[in-house]
């Protein structure tokens, strides 16, 4: 009853308007390339994250979130944005030199509407959504911007190491800096703390972009050495996933230390699932009985680590199992902020005010769509419809995926099996409904 009355009060609220007061901070961790299942507090047995776990403690954690992509830039402008990757104009990675655009000034970030409703913005880490002034942070609502414009970069030296011309890649408000030899993880903590500190007497909203575990794997020699008997490459991925933990540790218990946590909601919440690519050894995360990884559409490259906190605010130790999506993060977190959306700007995330209060409340979603390249998913219900697949992470004993993959996922969650001959008629009504998603999405109007 209690959360219910808090949830009915900040509903009043963004009617009726929030003073400066009584609007939260909102804190977006979001890390990268994370797998499904790599937390302990998602089962994981061989790594140490206390901190992702007292957040689970002290907030709730979700079972089927669903990233909006399974790569990096679309995954984000999902998230900001509230919408479908292609809708928002990035339906793929965007490009990592200078000079290329990315997320069209057009779009409405989630720093444009909390900066609208009185909020200091910042965001800190990776960007990934344009490498121009205009697409940059500072020109899509952040007040404040540290880190790299790129999808990664070497920790130490901040360049970014591709194929030729290699590019140092570290950004202060739109203005290239040289800190050689710093370790980010260090430099963004700073970052985040001395913001937090600068802005403390008003709201702010900070979107962190933790550019870990994303390779290079470069953990500290504490986390080296801890999993130092771990086989290759978990020792390497492990050590990451802990030293992340670790800076996200700081950067909590700085708002603890400002008096700042109960007022303020924390997001954590990975990208897409972990790499197997070759830069990051071929794998070292986990997907758990999922199948798939970065890059696909199966569970295992959507499926992510989410966990809300607001202490005394939201329950504690809770879990819900509704599927729910990265996109509905803007609608949610505007409901709990007062911040508002521009009237006519069309979403395709919902609020989890509702789901996050009570764990009885069905999905927001009857179905949802996602699309990357030529792959794309219909899911309706327990239902899942995947055309053209990448299946690049199938375990041993699983059906291979072929040009179309029907799941029941209540009864299959890790994919095993491809009903898609067995129920041609569910095939054919979730094919009429992934058409029509694509249809709406190449109508200008929407």
């Amino acid at each position: 009853m209690r959360f219910l009355i808090l949830k009915t009060l900040f509903c009043a609220g963004c009617l009726f308007g929030l003073t400066a007061k009584d609007r939260p901070n909102v804190i977006v961790i979001y890390s990268d390339d994370q797998g499904s299942v790599d937390a302990n507090c998602y089962g994981s047995k061989d790594l140490v994250t206390p901190t992702l776990d007292k957040l689970a403690r002290t907030g709730v954690r979700f079972t089927q979130m669903y990233s909006p992509s399974a790569i990096c830039s679309a995954s984000r402008a999902g998230l900001l944005t509230g919408r479908f990757p292609p809708r928002a104009g990035v339906p793929g990675n965007v490009s990592s030199h200078k000079g290329k655009a990315g997320l069209p000034t057009e779009e409405v970030t989630m720093a444009e509407i909390f900066k609208r409703a009185g909020y200091a913005t910042a965001h800190v880490g990776k960007w990934h959504l344009g490498y121009t002034p205009e697409t940059m942070p500072n020109g899509q609502g952040f007040d404040f911007s540290y880190g790299h414009m790129g999808g990664c970069i070497d920790n130490y030296s901040h360049f970014f190491y591709w194929v030729p011309p290699n590019l140092h890649d570290l950004w202060r408000n739109g203005v290239e800096i040289w800190e050689d030899g710093s370790y980010f993880g260090d430099l963004m903590v700073r970052e985040c703390t001395t913001f937090m500190d600068n802005n403390s007497k008003r709201p702010f909203f900070m979107y962190w972009a933790i550019n870990w575990p994303h390779y290079p794997l470069q953990g500290t020699d504490k986390w080296r050495e801890h999993y130092k008997d771990h086989p290759h490459p978990r020792d390497k991925y492990g050590a990451f996933i802990s030293s992340m933990d670790e800076i996200v540790g700081k950067v909590v218990s700085h708002v603890e230390k400002l008096g700042l946590r109960e007022n303020t909601i924390i997001v954590f919440q990975s990208d897409h699932g972990h790499s197997i690519e070759t830069r990051t050894f071929g794998g070292g995360g986990s997907s758990g009985p999922y199948r798939g990884a970065k890059g696909s559409l199966f569970e295992g490259g959507i499926r992510v680590p989410s966990i809300v906190s607001w202490p005394g605010k939201i329950p504690e130790g809770e879990i819900r199992s509704q599927m729910t999506t990265g996109c509905d993060w803007f609608p949610t977190l505007a409901e709990l902020s007062g911040a508002k959306s521009p009237k006519g700007h069309k979403l395709d995330g919902k609020s989890l005010v509702e789901v996050i209060s009570d764990g009885a409340t069905p999905s927001p979603h009857k179905s949802f769509y996602w699309q990357l390249g030529k792959q794309s998913v219909v899911r309706e219900g327990n239902w899942k419809l995947l055309h053209s697949p990448n299946d690049n992470n199938r375990p041993e004993g699983r059906e291979p995926s072929g040009k179309v993959f029907l799941a029941n996922l209540a009864e299959d969650p890790g994919e095993s099996k491809n009903l898609a001959k067995k129920h041609p008629d569910i095939v054919n009504r979730l094919t009429e409904l992934k058409q029509s998603y694509v249809a709406g999405l190449e109508n200008p109007g929407n």
